[in-house]
């Protein structure tokens, strides 16, 4: 695989280590671009504004680009480029679902937060050769944070049919609820640290890294494990990490 690479960020340290974790990330590198500002990016591509467009340049494939500039933000510079053909990563310092949940609406392929551990970025990002999202643990576990608040109200429901805006049931006057539903009602709740352990594990993080990470014993990350598993109901990593995607947990 050959990578066109833009790096766009002010902080010229910033877009040297975000180079360094695209080159840890992936083989075959063609090219990595780095500039300071939206003005230069769009330069780069091709695009001088947004209702004039060109593609006379090789297209890049992954843009990486840090949520704010001295000339505008990463969410709406990615919802500019929504037909362009790269994979468009957001790096920012702010795990904060106001920023989060738009970038990712917006069409973001994936968010990091630039603090995160260098090992953890590189992880992150090879997450794209895989065909999943970069994302970084905390933004996960922000993710985890909507679905569990979301969870708690399909609790309050126990009928389905009164969740807001669900279909009706059916007139013969059965009550029936979603299978994903009575899955989510027989889910006993997990911890903020099994939440934690649990998207480590469903990214391929070992047990020995995930104590590391967590800068707790490798035996507490094992204890962990086996409460998670107890309250999914399953029996393997495999299993849990099934889980954990299907509820849109990693």
């Amino acid at each position: 695989m050959t990578l066109k690479v833009l790096i766009v960020d002010e902080n010229p340290a910033d877009r040297q280590r975000l180079s360094e974790v695209v080159r840890q990330s992936f083989d075959g590198i063609h090219a990595i671009h780095e500039v300071g500002d939206l003005r230069s990016a769009r330069r780069q591509i091709g695009i001088m504004s947004s209702d004039s467009r060109s593609d006379t340049q090789t297209p890049f494939d992954l843009i990486v680009v840090d949520q704010t500039l001295p000339d505008g933000n990463a969410t709406d510079w990615v919802s500019e480029l929504a037909a362009y053909p790269a994979t468009k990563v957001i790096a920012g310092t702010q795990a904060d679902d106001a920023v989060i949940f738009p970038a990712l609406k917006q069409g973001a392929d994936g968010y990091l937060l630039k603090d995160d551990q260098f090992e953890v970025l590189v992880h992150e990002m090879r997450n794209i050769s895989a065909g999943q999202p970069a994302l970084s643990p905390a933004i996960s576990k922000r993710l985890l944070s909507f679905f569990r608040t979301h969870m708690g109200l399909v609790e309050a429901y126990s009928d389905a049919s009164a969740l807001p805006n669900a279909p009706r049931a059916a007139s013969s006057g059965s009550s029936t609820n979603s299978p994903v539903v009575e899955d989510l009602l027989d889910c006993e709740r997990l911890t903020p640290r099994e939440t934690e352990v649990l998207t480590y594990m469903s990214k391929g993080f070992t047990i020995k890294e995930i104590a590391n990470l967590m800068c707790i014993r490798w035996f507490t990350v094992n204890d962990h494990i086996k409460s998670i598993y107890k309250k999914l109901n399953v029996s393997s990593r495999a299993e849990a990490a099934v889980l954990a995607t299907k509820y849109g947990l990693v």
